[in-house]
Order: C-alpha cells, then structure tokens, then sequence
C-alpha cells in the first residue's frame, strides 16, 4: 500500500520524506489555508519535495471553473492530480480532465456508488472518507471494502485513497483490504512507528548493554 500525507505543512513533508514513506501528497483548501502561505507556492514547493501524485483541489463548483483552475494548477508540475469534488459539476469536470489526460482526484466520496460514477467519468483516484463517517456512527472502512469489491468486479482502473484517516487502525484495516493508498496526517504515520513493546525492548537493550566491560 502506497502512503501519502495530508497535509500542506512543508515541515511536515520533509520530516516525512526523511523516514522514506511517502509516496505521494494530498491537500485541500482547509489545509492550504492553515499553512498561511500562497496556494501555487505551496503547491509549488511540495512537487520538488516528492516525486509523486500531489492533489491540488479546485474551489469552483461550476465544470467550466474547475476546468479552467485544474488546467492551471496542472502546469504547475507533471505530478499534480486535480481534486474535484463528488458532485454533478465535478463529474462532468472529471470526464474532460481524462480527455485532455490530466489527472484527478475526486473527493469527498462517503457512498460505493459515488466511487462507481467517479470511476465511470474516468477519475484517477476515488477518495472515501473513512474518519468523518465514523464520526456519524458509520463504519468508513466498510464503505472502502465495498469499493474494493465493485473496482475488483470490473477491473476498475482507478485507485482508491482511503482518507480522513485518522488513527493506526484505520492504515492497518485498509493495507488488510487491499486499498491502493493511505492518506494521512504525519502524526498517524508516526503513531505507525510505535509499540509500547519496543520501547520497553530497546530500554532493556540499552541498560544491559551498560553492563558490559568496555575495553
């Protein structure tokens, strides 16, 4: 399974990039904004930091406004993916971005049938929302096996990002399912790292290894 950070934290990037995990990058206007930088700088500056898909999403809700902001933002870098959202607009926006051959990233997807007409439009990527369905006393991660499973049925191109991760769990459950990528924050990627087993192990490792002669 691919890993991506959501995140347009900079710093954040870096430190992930650093372990080796990241495969590529999503962001949206909420976490655009919360940087406090220029949106095309930040965009920008991420491309050079890692060489995979980078999702920039569009704000219009009209096809015509997407279209003209995902040409845009696809000139920034080869690797930009355009983030439209699930909607009728967004669709018709999706079906013309695969006929000029750039990519996107529909978003904001909570039904297996809004994944099916992502795909049907020849959407790139497909985006569940796992965490904000748990928040409404959903199972998110179901909503991903039954993508997983209607994808499998007709050997559906596009890759599905399992997103608002928001815990180990929700990483470990999607890898079980088969999802193609995980898209999370750096603290969920880090909380990957960790078992309290370990540092027990490597406190004991250290403290007997006080205990040998040193020449």
């Amino acid at each position: 399974m691919k890993f991506f950070l959501d995140t347009a934290v900079v710093d954040e990037i870096r430190e992930g990039v650093s372990y080796g995990l990241v495969d590529g990058v999503t962001t949206n206007p909420s976490l655009i904004a919360k940087s406090g930088r220029d949106f095309r700088e930040v965009i920008a500056e991420i491309c050079t930091l890692v060489d995979g898909p980078i999702s920039a999403e569009v704000v219009s809700t009209d096809a015509e406004g997407m279209l003209s902001e995902g040409r845009a933002l696809a000139k920034i870098h080869d690797n930009i993916v355009v983030k439209v959202p699930m909607i009728a607009e967004g669709l018709k926006a999706t079906r013309r971005f695969a006929a000029e051959g750039i990519k996107t990233n529909v978003t904001l997807i909570f039904s297996p049938s809004q994944a099916l007409l992502a795909a049907k439009a020849g959407a790139s990527f497909v985006s569940p929302f796992v965490g904000r369905l748990d928040d409404i006393s959903h199972v998110g991660m179901g909503l991903v096996e039954e993508i997983l499973d209607i994808f499998g049925n007709y050997d559906i191109d596009a890759e599905v990002i399992v997103a608002s991760i928001r815990n180990p769990l929700h990483v470990v459950d999607a890898a079980r399912m088969g999802a193609h990528i995980g898209t999370m924050p750096l603290g969920v990627m880090k909380q990957l790292m960790r078992h309290p087993l370990t540092d027990i192990g490597l406190q004991q490792f250290l403290k007997d290894w006080e205990s040998v002669p040193k020449r």
